[in-house]
């Protein structure tokens, strides 16, 4: 089976989950699955519980990339992989895995999957979601404090702190590399429709 690899990337808060959520929805379990670059932080079980709350999570090093590029490879080969699964909570990595099976499509969303170029050359196709500044900050706050459980304060201090420099270093400047941009991700119904018909296309070759 002939796996496709489609990379969807975007500063954080940009509306890449909404947008790959929505392609999900459009199709079968059985011919697309999903990794997100997320899954692939850093354990740290060797620090304290305050250490890893110091930590820059915006920056490349913040993940094991290696491991994601060794599991897309071994997908593109038709290989069964078990995904690290990353708590936000605990800011540590679980002992659960979840297994993922290879598939026809398989969409990887993340803020920095277009700056590694080893990453890059897995994919055929790059969307990059692009997205007011104001409006990722406005829904990352949302996302943390509600679903994270964070204050308000530490969320905006992050994003000062990492989240705007590291966007501005790495994030944006990644955009060159993509093959489609899509303004507002899964909100813009126009794009999405378009990139499901892309799909469906692959999916029927």
């Amino acid at each position: 089976m002939k796996v496709t690899i489609i990379g969807v990337a975007g500063g954080s808060g940009s509306g890449k989950s909404t947008l790959v959520k929505k392609l999900q929805e459009a199709f079968g379990a059985e011919d697309v699955s999903t990794l997100c670059h997320d899954y692939y932080y850093k354990e740290h079980s060797d620090m304290s519980y305050e250490q890893p709350t110091q930590l820059n999570y915006d920056h490349p090093q913040a993940f094991d990339t290696d491991m994601m590029v060794a599991h897309i490879r071994s997908l593109k080969n038709n290989e069964t992989i078990e995904r690290p699964v990353y708590s936000f909570v605990e800011h540590n990595r679980t002992a659960e895995r979840v297994t993922v099976k290879p598939s026809k499509v398989i969409i990887i969303d993340g803020i920095l999957i277009f700056e590694n170029q080893e990453l890059r050359d897995l994919m055929d196709i790059k969307v990059f979601v692009d997205t007011d500044a104001d409006v990722r900050l406005a829904r990352r706050i949302l996302r943390d404090v509600c679903n994270r459980g964070r204050s308000m304060e530490s969320v905006i201090e992050q994003y000062l702190s990492t989240v705007k420099p590291m966007h501005e270093e790495f994030v944006e400047p990644s955009k060159r590399y993509a093959d489609v941009i899509i303004p507002e991700g899964g909100f813009n119904s126009v794009a999405v429709e378009m990139l499901i018909q892309s799909i469906r296309s692959l999916i029927n070759k």
